[in-house]
């Protein structure tokens, strides 16, 4: 039986609640105090069968107070570990590359992610993305600017792309 660590932090947006791996490794993560929510977005490859409540989850709990705090890239070393197939391990991949104030678009990030003719294979990987923040499904919008859809709200997504910005 496996047990992931989670933590709540204070951010300017609301809670944030990151829930790790043994290693130190996030699972999932978003603006929420619902830490069994976030367990169930993991797949259940992943998924741990419980979940235990610490103060800080260290290096993790660092990376978000700085990034709210405004130090953009504070998010970009943790390192997260999600489960599907190929395309979606891909696209996560290559989201945490898109940089913090230069959000693309959802065909964009299709023909970045080697599938320029799959949009909604790349919103899906967004709509999919458990570790939001650290895999930064944010930064993707619509043709036109447009924020499209964000499983935290519109309200965060704009806040996000606003501090990017």
């Amino acid at each position: 039986m496996s047990t992931a660590d989670f933590t709540i932090v204070d951010t300017p947006i609301g809670p944030f609640t990151a829930l790790a791996d043994a290693d130190g490794t996030v699972l999932a993560s978003g603006w929420t105090d619902d830490a069994e929510n976030l367990r169930q977005l993991i797949h259940p490859r992943l998924r741990p069968a419980e979940l235990r409540q610490r103060d800080s989850l260290g290096a993790i709990s660092t990376a978000i107070i700085d990034y709210h705090r405004g130090d953009l890239t504070a998010i970009d070393a943790v390192p997260v570990h999600q489960h599907s197939g190929e395309f979606l391990l891909h696209a996560w991949e290559v989201l945490r590359k898109v940089p913090a104030g230069d959000p693309i678009t959802y065909t964009e990030f299709a023909a970045i992610s080697g599938r320029p003719n799959a949009t909604r294979a790349a919103a899906n990987a967004c709509a999919r993305n458990a570790a939001a923040l650290f895999v930064p499904c944010h930064r993707v919008l619509r043709i036109g600017g447009a924020l499209g859809g964000f499983r935290w709200g519109l309200d965060v997504k704009r806040w996000l792309l606003s501090h990017e910005s």
